[in-house]
């Protein structure tokens, strides 16, 4: 018997539900569900209302922007995300980047396609780039995360995905243990890309997780420093404004 390299896949990496992280086995050799019925509801999907530039959602309504947006000028033309990083998402990113879930990334970027694919197109995006880390984190996890789900949504767009376009050239503190001030300065000429000229038009960013938006700026910045028009961003999760 035959078995594909995406079967064999399947065999030494099983698909998991990124929720509850039970072996799906209705999956392992069919195209069935990537995520378990009790786990389909879990993660609260951004809605409105939500800022307009970064897409995080918001308590007051009446509001246009998230106080972080409403307060200073971004480079990138706008965001949106997929998640609340709550509860279940969190748990699910988590296992993701630490504890090895590889898979789960398929089930991330096919939804990401799902809810932002008419977004994807009506902002004219010719290319997908992943947030990359710093060659010693890479070291360390084996694998970059928003990588892994740019290749997927690409894949589900039908989209080219440079994964190696813009590189991190400085092994940064993690963000999450910064205040915002520290933040600022943290990322401060830490992306470079890998060309001199960048000849895309619109370029999407992807990011796991999305907070004050000092990453997806900083490296929106770069891009268009090296000649982007625009860039627009997508994460699988984000915190809430106000």
């Amino acid at each position: 018997m035959n078995i594909g390299k995406d079967s064999l896949l399947h065999v030494l990496f099983p698909p998991r539900c990124p929720f509850c992280d039970r072996v799906l086995f209705h999956s392992l050799f069919a195209k069935g569900p990537l995520v378990c019925r009790e786990c389909e509801g879990l993660p609260e999907q951004v809605g409105e209302p939500a800022c307009c530039k970064c897409g995080k959602p918001l308590q007051d309504g009446r509001a246009e922007y998230c106080y972080d947006c409403g307060r200073k000028e971004l480079a990138y033309a706008q965001g949106k995300a997929l998640w609340a990083y709550k509860g279940p998402v969190k748990d699910s990113l988590y296992r993701f980047k630490y504890q090895n879930r590889q898979e789960y990334a398929r089930y991330y970027g096919i939804q990401l396609a799902r809810a932002y694919g008419e977004w994807i197109q009506r902002c004219g995006i010719s290319a997908v780039v992943p947030i990359p880390l710093s060659r010693k984190r890479l070291r360390q996890r084996g694998f970059n995360q928003a990588g892994l789900v740019a290749i997927r949504l690409g894949k589900e767009m039908g989209l080219p995905v440079f994964p190696n376009l813009l590189l991190r050239v400085r092994d940064t503190t993690a963000q999450k243990e910064l205040n915002e001030e520290e933040r600022k300065n943290n990322l401060k000429r830490a992306f470079k890309t890998s060309a001199n000229k960048v000849q895309l038009d619109h370029i999407l960013l992807i990011d796991d997780i999305y907070t004050t938006g000092t990453t997806m700026n900083e490296a929106a910045k770069e891009l268009k420093r090296a000649g982007a028009a625009e860039v627009y961003c997508l994460s699988i999760s984000i915190g809430r404004g106000y």
